[in-house]
């Protein structure tokens, strides 16, 4: 078997300094070596400098898309922090679809030797990579699930992720990710129409996170403020907050200014998986 591991950083990679938890360089790769079957053959792409994943964005994404892209053959093993990880999964599934490939992400909330999930983690990560099921993987908890829709639902517990169904992947407008100006916005009550028009005029487009199965405050500036986002180019895409159960346009009354802006319907995405739609179509 073929195997790539690029190792981003995080917890996972981590060792005890004088200052506090900081990443060690070897430390993932040695203990990715000593758990292999005997005849697979390893290559490595290590980042450097480490990263913890809260700096993880576009750029880096396409370095990993280029990284798999160069090793067709491989069975690949993306360790990665936990914070982002959530857009990470969204963003190799959606750029890799079509692809047929395997690629298992994995990371850890105790880092190596620290008798807590990480060594566990990555053996199971290894036992996908040889299975090489297609498609985009998190290996965390003793589960293998989708990473095309995964919440990060707790930030300190073991079993710190779950998986939202998404629709099936198309493929992509772009295969890459270009130099685009897109964020999450969520909707509260009593914001200012200024402050989302604010936002608005330095964005290229946004997902707008808004409530239940799909309704929005009867404000008719922050109504006009959307609709004058949309009609002037901007990409805005509308998903729940709510963890599961998605948007249904025209359930209740309550949602019909905000539909009739011409917002896009983002159905039961994720607002990671939202936001890497806007990027890639």
């Amino acid at each position: 078997m073929k195997l790539l591991l690029i190792h981003t950083g995080g917890t996972i990679g981590m060792a005890e300094t004088p200052e506090g938890l900081a990443p060690l360089k070897g430390l993932v790769e040695d203990a990715i070596a000593a758990r292999l079957p005997a005849g697979t053959v390893l290559t490595t792409d290590v980042f450097d400098p480490l990263l913890d994943s809260a700096d993880v964005g576009p750029r880096h994404w396409n370095r990993m898309l280029e990284t798999i892209r160069s090793h067709p053959q491989a069975a690949v093993i993306i360790t990665h922090g936990t914070d982002t990880m959530a857009f990470t999964g969204a963003a190799l599934s959606q750029a890799l679809a079509g692809e047929n490939r395997s690629v298992t992400l994995c990371g850890s909330m105790l880092p190596l030797g620290q008798e807590g999930d990480a060594e566990g983690n990555l053996d199971l990560a290894i036992s996908a990579a040889t299975e090489s099921k297609p498609g985009v993987w998190l290996a965390f908890a003793g589960k293998r699930i989708a990473a095309d829709g995964l919440v990060k639902h707790h930030s300190h517990e073991a079993d710190a992720f779950r998986s939202q169904a998404q629709a099936t992947s198309d493929v992509p407008q772009r295969r890459t990710f270009e130099d685009r100006r897109l964020a999450i916005l969520t909707l509260s009550p009593g914001v200012p129409a200024e402050a989302v028009e604010a936002m608005l005029a330095k964005l290229d487009g946004a997902v707008l996170r808004i409530f239940g199965a799909g309704t929005a405050m009867n404000d008719t500036a922050l109504l006009t403020v959307l609709a004058e986002a949309v009609k002037s180019g901007k990409r805005l895409r509308a998903v729940s907050q709510c963890e599961a159960g998605g948007l249904s346009p025209g359930a209740y009354a309550a949602g019909a200014g905000l539909w009739s802006t011409g917002i896009e319907n983002g159905g039961a995405q994720t607002p990671e998986a939202a936001l890497i739609h806007l990027w890639l179509n």
